[in-house]
């Protein structure tokens, strides 16, 4: 049949083939938690980075004592994005840590479905800005523990009790090198966002 034959009765018109409903998610944590880390294990496309050298004058900021071999840092934003299935495309935006960039947070997490606020136990103090944000905003959101050197300083309960988040956020360990892991903790996310839309 060439194209501008009429089809005959019998003969199912070819589906349509819709593409994948894009979502946007925010990855935000404080300085050096591994949130470009984290983008660039699950991004299917080279992920787009705003990495900037830390000058002397930065260092004499931003802590580096959990962080020495940290040598670059997020001055806007990371993006990448991962097909979850035919139906679901994520678009991951990482938010910079350090609070001299906290200005840009509205207009990156605009729009998003929900949040991973990534941690590192030996230093929670460093996103409490980002819980507390996630918790003005009304934004789901779930708290990753890093696992740095595959271990972490305090347990999951100690965790909660520490930022204080209610029972239903979730609070869970993953390492932001492993794609799977990471995979995982953003599930848990959508699971939050689907769970919100049907209430």
């Amino acid at each position: 049949m060439t194209p501008t034959e009429p089809l005959t009765r019998g003969t199912a018109a070819p589906a349509t083939v819709r593409p994948p409903l894009p979502v946007k998610m925010v990855i935000a944590g404080g300085f050096g938690v591994g949130k470009t880390t984290t983008v660039g294990s699950i991004s299917e496309i080279e992920p787009l980075t705003t990495e900037a050298s830390i000058t002397e004058v930065a260092a004499g900021v931003d802590d580096l004592t959990h962080t020495p071999r940290k040598t670059t840092t997020t001055v806007a934003l990371d993006f990448g994005c991962i097909t979850i299935d035919p139906t679901l495309k994520l678009y991951l935006f990482g938010t910079p840590g350090q609070e001299r960039f906290g200005f840009m947070w509205d207009d990156i997490v605009e729009g998003a479905v929900g949040g991973l606020v990534i941690v590192d136990t030996r230093r929670l103090d460093d996103c409490y800005a980002a819980v507390d944000y996630f918790e003005h905003k009304d934004i789901p959101f779930a708290v990753a523990v890093n696992a740095f050197d595959g271990k972490v300083e305090h347990s999951l309960d100690e965790v909660r009790w520490a930022l204080d988040v209610s029972e239903g956020v979730p609070v869970l360990v993953f390492d932001a090198r492993e794609r799977g892991s990471v995979r995982d903790a953003l599930l848990v996310v959508l699971e939050l966002a689907l769970a919100r839309t049907e209430q």
